[in-house]
């Protein structure tokens, strides 16, 4: 049995969330107040709550000579599904903070990837594997 994770992130902005989350990102929207929204985010339940400003922590690591943010958060999608999001996203003008490309290419634990932060700074990773028992090879 796959058991869907619960995410509540902060945001400052909740009409720019739906719009991110609705229309860039595809979630279905599910209960709300003026307060949060709850999220279809690919069968999990992501929470967005309003708060006054972002909790500060302008961190990250380095992974693949590339500045990964931290926090993050994000999904492992099938591959069609994570090159149709990303082309959306190019589309719609996102700009990536890393933009989509082949982690670890040739070694265990190879993937594609993107990360993009949404309109109040949540960092999100979308990634995919061609062999999902890589997922937690080392």
């Amino acid at each position: 049995m796959i058991c869907p994770f619960h995410l509540a992130i902060p945001v400052t902005d909740l009409q720019a969330s739906k719009r991110f989350y609705q229309e860039h990102i595809g979630c279905e929207m599910g209960r709300s107040s003026e307060q949060w929204i709850d999220w279809n985010f690919f069968g999990h339940q992501l929470v967005t709550h309003l708060v006054n400003e972002m909790p500060s922590g302008d961190n990250a690591n380095q992974v693949d000579s590339k500045s990964v943010p931290v926090p993050h958060f994000g999904l492992v999608l099938p591959k069609a599904e994570w090159e149709t999001l990303a082309s959306r996203l190019q589309s719609a003008g996102y700009t990536f903070h890393i933009s989509p490309y082949i982690r670890f290419k040739g070694e265990v634990g190879e993937q594609g990837t993107f990360f993009l932060f949404d309109p109040s700074g949540n960092a999100l990773e979308f990634k995919y594997f061609e062999d999902m028992s890589q997922l937690f090879a080392s």
